[in-house]
């Protein structure tokens, strides 16, 4: 629906690490069916539920691709700098080593390039501690899953701690170890929120590595084998364009205005600087032939009988109508266009001066020339959507492989953890959903999401946003949660903000935003400009646009606010999504765009429409390089 002018204005294994192009050699890559793309449906009560997991099949239109899931793994969308480096670590039989998971070896002892690794499982410390009522160094766990009898270490390590201890550190987990533990008054335990400083562990991850960079996610050390402990008071966190407590909004139709009218006027500047442009009402009293600039709101856009595209253009004057001719060689774009976008054309006027042929057209887009920051320190993030707890189809092994990683050594410069919605599956979402529900109370689905999150390491920094399987309002933007919810969820000090929001990590903005106009871009877009196998580049198209839901009265649903939220005012360094359980990422004009897929296995009723979801991976982002590894843990 176009805008009107009056609204405008148990884990013990060997795994061995590899050469990734040594993995694609032995790697089966069988061609799977075609999958076509998820449709949409409407919620019980008129609630629009746009994902790829909750729409029925007899909405939307259908997008082909082959299936790029096996048995053995899958091929992952590579960034625009992709590269064959960067190693794979693999679980393997041990000593008989005669298969491993993605072909056949037909040596032992491995070659030089393999390296055998122990993996423990750290986690299930952190539960226990947590059960205890304290929290512990990242190597202060690892000691304690590496002990020859951690059970028992963990019992001395607790029984010696000082009364008043709420955390153990490693010195005081080495000296029960080396059973000098009866410290009752230990300074190296720490008995508030004190250094979160992490030290060496050993273990490594039964996950696929592949990036846009060789190695990126080893653990870097300084010296020989001395791991580089960084202090909590390195960090930096700032949160901006929250609607959490500032909206405004009614519901009555001047709320409309206001956010149309903020929208147009934001995006009408970025434009501006490019073309001399005139209002519509100047330009329709202007001679016939004249040269003639327009900034405007898309409010139609029709194909003529010979082929060309008519756009007709909405400002806070009146609408005018432009005509690019199909042989122009930026008509190719016009497909990308969507009703309620703003752009800029530039051409001539008609001898009538009743229609302007486009000689050229702007987005308000990313510049070329941008440069994104960097943090000044090796520092990663890890970025991660869709966890659906209380779906019977939550991958709980596989989120319990991800926090045990978390607590190894190669992952000891992961302090930052970025939830991009959907932390539950919710009730009431689509149709029949509660025959796929492992928990069908939403607040209990909230508990246990909380649990599952006290397995991450406590001296990680978390920032998380709601989607719209969470338990806040359909329309974007959504605020952060209630109290009731935010108390529920308040593990390891958890910052909860809206969707969408900007989270500056260390200098390096992040645009966070779940998602739900993804579907809208992908079903009115062509498959090579958008689809639900690459989803970083229908988030390509939300960069270019400068906003992250640019179409009204379609599936997103939008709130009508003061001002409107979902304007990329700034451009970011990076832009997270999910939603669409798809795992894509690559650079836009040096933004890298990351949808980091989800923790959910399909479900019979993504089954029935086929949608084959990328479950269990995580994105890991390099803040000092933006470089990008993906980490999989299924």
């Amino acid at each position: 629906m176009a805008t009107t002018t009056a609204a405008l204005s148990s884990i013990s294994r060997t795994n061995v690490t590899v050469p990734l192009s040594v993995v694609r050699n032995h790697r089966h890559q069988p061609t799977g069916p075609d999958r076509s793309g998820p449709a949409d449906h409407s919620r019980p009560g008129g609630s629009s539920g746009s994902c790829p997991c909750d729409r029925s099949e007899s909405e939307g239109r259908s997008e082909s691709g082959p299936n790029r899931s096996s048995e053995t793994g899958r091929s992952l969308p590579p960034s625009d700098d992709d590269s064959s480096g960067g190693l794979i670590t693999v679980p393997v039989s041990h000593p008989g080593l005669s298969t491993f998971w993605v072909g056949s070896l037909d040596f032992w002892p491995p070659p030089r390039f393999f390296q055998l690794v122990p993996l423990e499982t750290p986690a299930r410390i952190v539960r226990e501690l947590t059960s205890r009522g304290y929290n512990a160094d990242r190597e202060a766990v690892t000691l304690l899953a590496s002990a020859p009898d951690p059970v028992g270490a963990l019992d001395r390590a607790v029984e010696s701690a000082p009364e008043d201890a709420l955390k153990l550190s490693a010195e005081h987990v080495r000296r029960t170890l080396d059973g000098n533990g009866d410290e009752s008054a230990d300074p190296s335990v720490s008995t508030g929120n004190g250094d979160g400083s992490s030290g060496p562990r050993e273990g490594a991850s039964p996950v696929e590595t592949e990036g846009s960079a060789s190695g990126s996610a080893q653990g870097r050390s300084d010296g020989a084998g001395v791991t580089t402990s960084r202090s909590v008071a390195d960090r930096s966190v700032a949160i901006d364009g929250d609607v959490t407590d500032e909206s405004t909004g009614t519901g009555e139709y001047e709320d409309f205005v206001s956010v149309f009218r903020d929208r147009f006027k934001r995006l009408s500047g970025q434009l501006r600087g490019r073309v001399n442009a005139r209002p519509t009402n100047a330009v329709a009293e202007m001679p016939g032939g004249s040269d003639a600039a327009i900034v405007g709101m898309i409010s139609d856009i029709r194909s003529t009988a010979s082929g060309h595209w008519l756009v007709e253009l909405e400002d806070t004057n009146g609408t005018f109508p432009c005509l690019v001719m199909k042989d122009r060689e930026f008509a190719d774009v016009v497909d990308e266009l969507m009703l309620d976008e703003a752009i800029a054309v530039e051409g001539t006027l008609a001898d009538d001066a009743g229609i302007l042929f486009v000689d050229s057209l702007h987005f308000p887009d990313v510049p070329r020339t941008y440069s994104p920051s960097t943090a000044d320190r090796h520092v990663q993030a890890a970025l991660i959507s869709d966890v659906h707890v209380g779906s019977q189809e939550f991958l709980a092994d596989a989120w319990s492989r991800f926090a045990d990683w978390l607590h190894t050594e190669e992952a000891e410069h992961v302090e930052y953890l970025l939830v991009a919605g959907d932390m539950v599956e919710g009730v009431g979402v689509y149709p029949d959903q509660d025959e796929e529900l492992d928990i069908v109370d939403i607040f209990e689905q909230y508990e246990q999401f909380s649990e599952h999150l006290k397995e991450v390491p406590g001296d990680m920094e978390i920032v998380m946003i709601p989607g719209n399987h969470d338990a806040v309002r359909l329309a974007e933007p959504q605020p952060g949660f209630d109290e009731e919810l935010r108390s529920i969820m308040d593990v390891h000090d958890a910052r909860i903000t809206g969707n969408p929001s900007t989270v500056t990590v260390e200098g390096v903005s992040v645009l966070m935003y779940h998602g739900v106009s993804l579907d809208e871009v992908i079903a009115e877009l062509p498959d090579g400009k958008a689809s639900y196998d690459d989803p970083h580049k229908a988030m390509y198209q939300l960069l270019k646009k400068r906003h992250v839901a640019p179409q009204y009265g379609g599936h997103t649903r939008i709130a009508p606010e003061e001002k409107d939220y979902l304007v990329i005012d700034e451009v970011p360094d990076i832009f997270h999504t999910g939603h669409v359980h798809k795992l894509g990422f690559g650079k836009y004009h040096n933004v890298t765009a990351i949808n980091s897929g989800c923790w959910q296995a399909q479900t019979a009723f993504q089954k029935s429409v086929n949608i084959d979801p990328d479950a269990g991976f995580a994105p890991i982002v390099d803040l000092d390089t933006l470089d990008v590894t993906v980490r999989k843990f299924v």
